[in-house]
């Protein structure tokens, strides 16, 4: 499954989970689903990071993360 697929999935189950309008067997039916959808979501982030990665030589390991410069470091 393709990750717009799955998250277009995960989108609708999430919606019909928040209109509260399934039986307590649904929902968990849902839950389950939504789950298992959220993992392959992000299964296929982690590769598309790590085909990245690769490409670009360098360790993504740090992707993301914003540092913090005190304040007496960032005004030289």
């Amino acid at each position: 499954m393709a990750y717009e697929d799955a998250r277009d999935e995960l989108i609708a189950i999430v919606a019909r989970l928040e209109a509260g309008e399934t039986t307590l067997e649904e929902s968990l039916g849902l839950w389950e689903r939504g789950e298992a959808l959220a993992a392959r979501c992000q299964d296929l982030l982690d590769g598309a990071r790590e085909r990245i990665s690769e490409v670009r030589g360098d360790d993504m390991a740090d992707a993301g993360v914003v540092g913090v410069v005190p304040a007496d470091e960032d005004a030289g």
